[in-house]
């Protein structure tokens, strides 16, 4: 691979759990953010929550950002001219997630350059509510993600990630045959064993099938754990939809998945 600044940057970026207490600048936070505003966007759907309550910040970060999908802009700049939208909420939905991403990633690497980490939390969807309340946020803003941010108070290695031969497919998508994905799983279950991460997080998701458990932290990593999220949890999209309503969002409704 070839290398700049601004690559190594973003091969060494990590979830950081851990932060000094010490408070980025006023003039660092806006820097970060300007930055963010400046990733490719579609309508422009998202507006940025700041909280700097350390104590009550997810591992008391000194900056806890939300990225919000926020129609609610875009409505008032359309009846400033004249305009009602007609376009539907789920295709609003899809942009707005793509512009508030493309954002949240801007700020972590921006952040990462100022030698300040970060931490991505994505359940924020599911707790929209009291995040509407919290920030007294208006109807058709809904919270996406949000990112925990400070000086590092911990250091250790990236965590591991698929092979490139996994993930990047040019011309077409290939036949992913056996041998080709138990590579690809040992490539990423080998490298988090290495670091002994989910020894150290306590992290082994117990089963709530007849499944018998024949793991310990010992043969424990990462495609079984994202398995068992996957094949355990949500099958229910009725907690999200609700949360879509909540806040003003005509999302239609669907059945979980078959058995």
């Amino acid at each position: 691979m070839v290398a700049n600044p601004v690559i190594e940057v973003m091969l060494k970026r990590k979830s950081v759990r851990r932060y000094t207490a010490e408070q980025p600048s006023d003039e660092l936070v806006q820097t970060i953010v300007r930055a963010g505003q400046q990733a490719p966007f579609a309508y422009q759907l998202c507006s940025v929550l700041l909280s700097r309550r350390q104590a009550d910040n997810p591992f008391h970060a000194p900056l806890l950002f939300t990225l919000c999908i926020d129609f609610h802009r875009l409505e008032l700049v359309m009846a400033q001219r004249n305009w009602r939208r007609v376009t539907n909420d789920l295709t609003l939905l899809l942009f707005g997630a793509q512009d508030a991403s493309l954002m949240a990633e801007n700020m972590v690497i921006a952040a990462e350059s100022f030698g300040l980490a970060s931490c991505f939390l994505g359940d924020a969807p599911y707790q929209a509510d009291k995040i509407a309340a919290d920030y007294q946020l208006p109807p058709r803003v809904f919270p996406l993600v949000q990112l925990a941010m400070g000086y590092p108070a911990e250091e250790f290695p990236p965590r591991p990630r698929f092979p490139l031969a996994f993930t990047l497919f040019e011309d077409r998508y290939p036949q992913l045959d056996t041998e080709v994905v138990q590579a690809a799983m040992q490539s990423m279950d080998e490298g988090y064993r290495a670091q002994g991460y989910y020894l150290k997080q306590n992290a082994l998701i117990p089963l709530e099938t007849d499944r018998s458990e024949t793991y310990t932290y010992d043969n424990y990593s990462w495609t079984e754990h994202i398995s068992r999220k996957a094949g355990q949890w949500e099958a229910s999209a009725d907690e999200l939809l609700e949360q879509f309503a909540e806040r003003g969002l005509n999302i239609p409704g669907h059945s979980p998945p078959s058995e």
